[in-house]
């Protein structure tokens, strides 16, 4: 027996509705730190998601955005940042500002 063409538009429109107002899972996106160098340098994320730092060298390093957040990352350790805000970033060490990165974020 099939549903009448009402019940069908609505349950068409529920699903619908159901579909828009789930939100997007947030990612944690990983970048590892390895001889003086954050890979990849390059990030693409979304409001909501999060950055992990993985630093596996013996150093201290920083994820330090110009006039904003910084994350301390000890020898062997990891530090996380959750993005915000939509915008594009650049970030460097604080201890050695030739390593670079960047992160664009979108809404």
């Amino acid at each position: 027996m099939s549903a009448n063409p009402a019940r069908r538009a609505f349950l068409a429109l529920f699903l619908g509705a159901a579909a828009i107002a789930v939100p997007a899972q947030a990612e944690t996106i990983q970048v590892t730190i390895d001889r003086l160098v954050y890979a990849p340098a390059e990030i693409q994320a979304k409001v909501g998601d999060e950055i992990e730092w993985i630093n596996k060298d013996a150093l201290v390093h920083t994820a330090t955005v110009q006039g904003g957040a910084e994350v301390l990352l000890p020898p062997k350790k990891s530090g996380r940042l959750p993005l915000q805000e939509p915008g594009s970033f650049d970030y460097i060490c604080r201890y050695h500002p030739n390593m670079k990165g960047h992160i664009t974020v979108r809404p």
